[in-house]
């Protein structure tokens, strides 16, 4: 187990710095343009992927650091360029992380480099789990999974919708009901491979902000997949289930779900996402306060900003430190006994909100326009706060921690 120290290795400096390089050279440039066009910026993810940022191995050397840092500096980089563009190009990494939570070694060499592609052709991948009556409350997802044991093939059917990469991407990851009378606990993962039929593209919706990342509605109509697309297998499922229906009976403890699997694993690199958004609105306000001039001064020198800024930068260092040892902690295998995890992503989330909104105070009207960046943003740092949990789904996830009470 590494030793924490909230010093980065020189590796991690090197990575920190060239992911600093690219998202001030080559995503900020393009980040108004793809706002404004609300489309998934190709451009920009083929040159990460020329560069090695998009891919397989990067990801995987981040995610296999035994400090647990990669994962939260890359995101915190990235993000700090321009909310929309970092997440078009680290969106498919939601579903690699849904494969590596739940599958078999051979689906996750099998399927995660289909999610990527290659510099030449790049490809996305998308993870499906919310539907339009069934968000936080993933107990009432509607999508059904049925066994056809004479073919040896999964049917799913259903509407799924907030997919990043939904209808677009090649490697579709999707959550569906293997078993109703269980709730939340008799669900499974399956991969959905490309140019399965029935897989279409529904709605795409038109956001506030993380414009230039595509999200939409996925429809299931009798789409076919071989049983090996079950991620974990069969067998696995089965003794889950069957472990499920045992403490159901027995009124024992909760079992885990495959989405939630997948978001627990999740939770510290998006609030790392939220801190990369909040420092980059953050630096914009400082350097602004430093060389606006009013009654003769910068407006740095009066209290009421110079405070509002002390705040923003103590809020940020604060959710920066969490997020990290969050992350440490899942490294090392550390439970979340007070769901640290939940915890990094509500602070970190709330204070890119926060942050931007203070910084648009501080430009004041120049902060309203397109023609500063903290006003985008400020709209892109709302997100944070929705997907992935909900704040209030993340505090409620913590009281019944501490509390070890079912709190509703």
């Amino acid at each position: 187990m590494a030793e924490f120290t909230f010093e980065l290795n020189d590796d991690q400096k090197q990575v920190r710095d060239w992911l600093h390089g690219f998202a001030a050279d080559v995503i900020r440039p393009a980040a108004s343009e793809w706002d404004e066009r609300e489309e998934t910026p190709w451009p920009v993810i083929q040159e990460a992927a020329k560069v090695g940022i998009y891919s397989l191995d990067f990801y995987a050397q981040q995610f296999f650091d035994p400090t647990g840092l990669g994962i939260p500096v890359a995101m915190e980089e990235l993000f700090w360029g321009d909310a929309g563009i970092a997440l078009s190009i680290v969106g498919t990494g939601l579903a690699a992380v849904g494969v590596l939570a739940n599958g078999t070694e051979e689906q996750i060499g099998t399927w995660i480099p289909q999610m990527y592609g290659d510099a030449d052709d790049v490809k996305v991948a998308a993870f499906c789990s919310s539907e339009p009556d069934a968000g936080s409350d993933v107990a009432s997802m509607r999508t059904r999974a049925v066994y056809d044991a004479a073919k040896d093939e999964w049917v799913l059917n259903g509407t799924k919708t907030w997919a990043t990469n939904g209808g677009i991407a090649n490697v579709h990851v999707v959550v569906a009901v293997v078993d109703p009378e269980l709730g939340s606990k008799g669900h499974a993962s399956f991969i959905v491979p490309p140019a399965t039929p029935g897989l279409s593209q529904g709605q795409k919706f038109k956001k506030h902000g993380i414009r230039a990342s595509h999200t939409a509605e996925v429809v299931l109509e009798d789409v076919r997949v071989p049983g090996h697309c079950l991620l974990g297998g069969k067998d696995k499922l089965d003794e889950r289930l069957a472990r499920a229906r045992e403490r159901a009976r027995a009124g024992g403890e909760r079992v885990k779900n495959a989405a939630m699997a997948t978001f627990e694993a999740s939770r510290p690199a998006v609030g790392a996402m939220a801190v990369g958004t909040a420092r980059a609105a953050y630096e914009v306000a400082l350097d602004y306060a430093k060389t606006r001039t009013q009654f003769g001064r910068p407006i740095i020198d009066n209290q009421g900003v110079a405070f509002q800024l002390a705040d923003m930068r103590t809020r940020i260092d604060a959710a920066r430190l969490l997020v990290w040892r969050a992350s440490w902690m899942a490294s090392a295998g550390k439970p979340f006994t007070s769901a640290e995890g939940s915890m990094s992503k509500l602070y970190a989330s709330e204070t890119a909100k926060d942050v931007t909104a203070q910084a648009v105070q501080i430009l004041g009207g120049n902060g309203f326009t397109r023609e500063y960046p903290v006003e985008r943003m400020h709209r892109d740092a709302a997100i944070y706060t929705i997907f992935e949990g909900t704040s209030e789904i993340q505090r409620l996830v913590i009281a019944r921690t501490l509390s070890g009470m079912p709190i509703r």
